[in-house]
């Protein structure tokens, strides 16, 4: 079972280990959108923590997951994908992944073996010139492309910026290669920031709120998705069952009758796959109730960019 803390259980402990070889660390994984950073950030923790959507820009806040081995605690950042913003909310998400940069010990840039380097790539690979954080590249989807295309495509990066390391992977097949190691090799010594059996440190709201917004993403199309909010308004837990009532929140009028869908049969379908997925994150049943309400220029509005948790509480 999926272990998350209460919001009352956030903050760094260091007085949880006695080990003085221990280490642990803060990893970013950045990268342009849709290229599988939610993807690799939930394999190497071996559960699902980040929403994943083959339509990109679909993680919007810094979701941190958290890996714990006898011998060490990886603590990774999975950032919004860094693209050109369109909205506020956009420029927030940009903001948000650029500023993991110096507040880490190792970045990983997440780059696609199917492509070569194009003009999103050597615009991240530019804005970490004057980065001293080691910088890891990624090159995720090998299973996709010959392996003889490999080798150029590597030498290609490396003329580009000097990486600590360049490692192939393929978060889709589960195929990390020696990724960990180089990042254990990495770490320095330090204290476990979470208990062992924390794989997140987002409160479950947050993480069920991602949820029924992954399932939005699932079912609809064009740019109902990114034109959509979910805020969670009440959790309240009953013997064997957790009732949660949730809000969507979309830009326009029309867009309110599309996640409907006729006699509400779309906002069932969202409501019921979200439901299945968040039983399986709480552990008990859950009676999951949706709402779609029409919040013009939501996507401007600090405030609500502030209940949804775009903008982080300082």
């Amino acid at each position: 079972m999926l272990s998350l803390a209460k919001a009352a259980d956030f903050g760094y402990s260091t007085a949880m280990t006695d080990e003085k070889d221990f280490r642990s660390g803060f990893i970013a994984i950045i990268g342009r959108p849709n290229v599988g950073k939610s993807t690799l950030m939930n394999c190497l923790l071996g559960e699902k923590i980040s929403i994943i959507s083959d339509k990109p820009q679909t993680t919007r806040n810094r979701i941190r997951g958290i890996l714990s081995r006898p011998d060490a605690q990886l603590v990774f950042i999975d950032t919004p994908g860094i693209h050109k913003p369109l909205h506020k909310m956009n420029e927030i998400m940009v903001k948000t992944a650029l500023g993991t940069y110096n507040e880490v010990d190792v970045i990983m840039l997440l780059v696609e073996a199917t492509e070569k380097p194009g003009g999103g790539d050597r615009f991240i690979i530019d804005s970490l010139a004057k980065v001293r954080t080691p910088v890891l590249l990624i090159i995720n989807k090998v299973d996709l492309i010959n392996k003889e295309r490999l080798l150029p495509l590597m030498q290609e990066y490396s003329t580009l910026y000097s990486f600590a390391e360049i490692i192939p992977v393929s978060a889709l097949k589960r195929d990390l290669g020696g990724l960990v190691d180089a990042l254990l090799k990495r770490m320095p010594k330090g204290p476990k920031y979470f208990p062992d059996d924390q794989l997140t440190d987002q409160p479950e709201r947050f993480v069920v709120s991602e949820i029924i917004r992954e399932k939005i993403f699932e079912l609809t199309k064009e740019e109902i998705p990114y034109s959509t909010a979910v805020m969670i308004d009440q959790v309240k837990e009953e013997p064997g069952l957790t009732r949660i009532d949730a809000t969507i929140f979309v830009d326009r009028d029309s867009q309110k009758g599309i996640v409907i869908g006729k006699s509400g049969a779309l906002l069932k379908e969202i409501g019921t796959r979200a439901r299945l997925d968040a039983e399986k994150l709480l552990g008990v049943k859950v009676f999951l109730q949706l709402w779609v309400k029409v919040k013009k220029g939501w996507r401007d509005d600090n405030r609500m960019l502030r209940n949804v948790g775009i903008i982080e509480e300082e």
